[in-house]
């Protein structure tokens, strides 16, 4: 792909069309973005919400804040914290309510009805890649935490989010962008009308390049784009749409801070030249709705196609010197997979009476289909495979059913009670040749049931006020090898674990509007697992570890002074530990405790807007004894612009406003480098990118 060209083209395309706009007698209007009090109040759902924990974050409010990756669009769910320890290729690490979530688990995510997280992943559990996301495209993300909908089902422990993108623009947008450290992107997108009084046209295109901060540049390269056909409204109509996703990149891992302390490697330095990956995702959906007068039925289908190879060294020379006696290879690791997934979800509400009580039923299915074909895991130096640790083919099937309904006993009290059922299937067959004395043991097959009541009770205590009692359970799928598995190539020791690991959650929750303009919630909330049991990618091995409890206290706050100021601010404070004693200690490791995400916003008529984020992101224990610990962090993003026109923008971001030198990530355990006779067991981290500046100009045009 040459991106000086297509840089080039979209320049000469923006260029021609602020011409075409200045040539010709004016057109409508472009249609401006609401003001701050319009998106305020577009995200307020008292009446509607099941739990004060749940909530919408606007598009519109997505558009006014500098994002330094697509991923942290989730930033503005309060509490939840968006990180990243490689290439900004690869999935980014969340936290979220005492959760180190890895790269997905225990957190659900939706693009327009689609799952994005996936099961059974060669990286990881529940891996969530949201480099795919066109930020400018994004119509609202819609917000749960807890297990106390009926709609959601796996990995929806700690949350889940549905994001959705717009079925229409108000015209068409062309936007460039240049920034520090090589970072150029490119987006053409728009809308229009195949026939008047028909249908709506909805087309997507990025482009994006940056090389990063690294002593070996990032080399990211990514092409995005996204076509879609729509007609009527989410409510009732119909789309159908295609997405395509491509990136690559070199990447820079964490690295002992040892090695930065003696001067062996600068701190954005790297280890291993040769750490990075490739990633692709094809998908085509449709979604269908008709609503009458006392009914809503919605439909979705999807069909995906995905693949990555992600090669990584986090111990750099430990196995090749324990098994060798030299560092000739090294312990780089490749994990690959190719996958096909297909998925279709249906829900039907009516709206009915008993007596004088209003009720709403609800049922829904969802089913889930998902091959892997193959998934590996292979010592590799330099890229290049010299041994397959294993290599299999995963078949994974799920169907759920879901029922909800929800009764207004009273003006003041109202009822939800839901129940869901989930059926699994795996099946998992050995492709490793050099192990066919153990394929039987690594092949197998199991099915797994489970129910997950649900209920909730909200009281409306004022016109702009409500009371939330929760009570739910609610699951995570483990992955297909470690369920199936019978005998574990590195431990023989090491067994089959559940294949779905129940979770139980409370939450007494409050939304109210303190004053005019003034929207705030407060949750205390509860969450017990019966194991936090993962597959470890990284290893090719199943972590089992013990139940535990986590419970915490959130409290967001959105005020809209006027139509040109905001502000908001959400704090959060949580509590894990596993249960019962153990010699290691009660603390999990990587989890955070407290957090915060502050955020002022102008907007205005005149030619001048602005938005300052900062973000508090907590110490975090490193090992169970809680001797080691991660230390806490601010960062501050800034965005000032200057409205051109009714059609042009011209605004410039600041991200890591007073240059911290701050980690996004730090891990405890051991490594060994070349030159060392022991194993180390060290800190190891990823910094947070210095300041950097990017500048975008973006038109608009009918």
């Amino acid at each position: 792909m040459n991106f000086h060209l297509f840089r080039h083209y979209l320049g000469a395309l923006l260029a021609s069309g602020v011409l075409a706009t200045s040539c010709v007698r004016a057109a409508e209007p472009v249609m401006p973005l609401p003001s701050i009090e319009v998106r305020a109040a577009a995200e307020n759902i008292t009446g509607l919400a099941g739990a004060g924990s749940e909530g919408i974050v606007s598009g519109q409010r997505l558009a006014s804040v500098p994002l330094l990756r697509p991923g942290d669009v989730l930033e503005m769910v309060p509490g939840l914290i968006v990180t990243q320890h490689a290439g900004d290729g690869k999935a980014n690490q969340y936290f979220l309510r005492g959760f180190n979530l890895d790269h997905g688990t225990d957190f659900a995510t939706s693009l327009d009805g689609m799952p994005l997280n996936m099961p059974s992943h060669a990286h990881g559990q529940g891996y969530t890649d949201l480099n795919l996301l066109i930020p400018e495209l994004i119509e609202q993300v819609h917000y749960r935490k807890g297990t106390y909908s009926a709609e959601d089902g796996d990995f929806a422990s700690a949350g889940a989010v549905r994001i959705r993108t717009l079925r229409q623009l108000p015209g068409n947008l062309a936007q460039m962008s240049q920034g520090s450290n090589g970072y150029q992107r490119g987006l053409l997108a728009g809308s229009f009308a195949s026939d008047p009084g028909s249908g709506h046209w909805l087309y997507g295109l990025e482009l994006l390049k940056h090389d990063g901060p690294w002593l070996v540049p990032e080399n990211n390269r990514k092409l995005n784009g996204l076509l879609r056909y729509s007609e009527g409204s989410e409510n009732h109509g119909f789309s159908i749409s295609a997405m395509a996703y491509s990136n690559r990149w070199t990447s820079t891992d964490q690295i002992p801070q040892r090695a930065i302390d003696q001067g062996l490697v600068p701190r954005f330095g790297s280890l291993d030249s040769t750490s990075g990956g490739v990633t692709s995702r094809h998908s085509l959906s449709g979604e269908w709705a008709s609503k009458s007068r006392d009914s809503q039925t919605k439909a979705n289908v999807w069909l995906m196609q995905s693949g990555l190879d992600l090669w990584s060294n986090f111990e750099y020379c430990m196995a090749d010197l324990q098994a060798h006696g030299n560092c000739n290879k090294g312990d780089q690791f490749q994990q690959s997979e190719r996958r096909r997934a297909a998925g279709f979800s249906s829900s039907h509400a009516l709206w009915s009476h008993w007596g004088q009580r209003e009720v709403i039923h609800t049922l829904g299915v969802q089913a889930r289909q998902d091959q892997l074909s193959p998934v590996g895991l292979y010592n590799t130096s330099q890229r290049d495979i010299w041994n397959t640790v294993r290599e299999d083919r995963i078949q994974q099937g799920s169907v759920s059913l879901w029922a909800q309904t929800e009764v207004q006993w009273t003006p003041i009290l109202r009822s939800i009670t839901g129940l869901r059922a989930d059926a699994y299937n795996f099946k998992v067959q050995a492709l490793n040749a050099s192990e066919s004395a153990n394929s039987g043991g690594l092949s197998g097959q199991k099915n797994a049931q489970l129910l997950t009541p649900k209920l909730a009770l909200i009281w409306r205590t004022h016109p702009s006020a409500e009371v939330y009692l929760n009570y739910g359970h609610g699951f995570h799928s483990n992955d297909a090898r470690s369920t199936t598995l019978q005998v574990d190539t590195s431990d023989p020791s090491i067994k089959a674990v559940p294949a779905l690991v129940r979770t139980v959650g409370q939450e007494l929750g409050l939304r109210t509007e303190v004053l005019p303009g003034w929207k705030s919630t407060l949750a205390l909330w509860q969450l017990d697992s019966a194991s936090e049991l993962i597959f470890v990618g990284d290893a090719g091995t199943t972590e089992s570890a013990r139940p535990s409890r986590r419970y915490g206290l959130e409290w967001s706050n959105l005020y809209a002074a006027n139509r040109q100021w905001a502000l908001d601010i959400d704090l959060a404070w949580s509590h894990a530990r596993f249960k019962g004693d153990a010699p290691e200690g009660p603390l999990i490791p990587g989890t955070i405790s407290t957090t915060a995400n502050m955020g002022v916003t102008y907007e205005a008529a005149e030619p001048f807007f602005a938005a300052l984020r900062l973000r508090y992101f907590g110490p975090r224990p490193l090992i169970a004894n809680g001797s080691v610990q991660s230390p806490a962090s601010w960062l501050g993003n800034f965005r000032m612009g200057y409205k051109v026109s009714s059609r042009t923008r011209l605004s410039l971001d600041v991200y890591n406003l007073l240059n911290n030198p701050v980690n996004d990530m730090a891990y405890w355990y051991s490594s060994q480098l070349r030159g060392e006779a022991q194993p180390v067991s060290d800190l190891h981290v990823h910094p947070a990118e210095p300041r950097s500046l990017r500048i975008s100009l973006a038109h608009r045009w009918e």
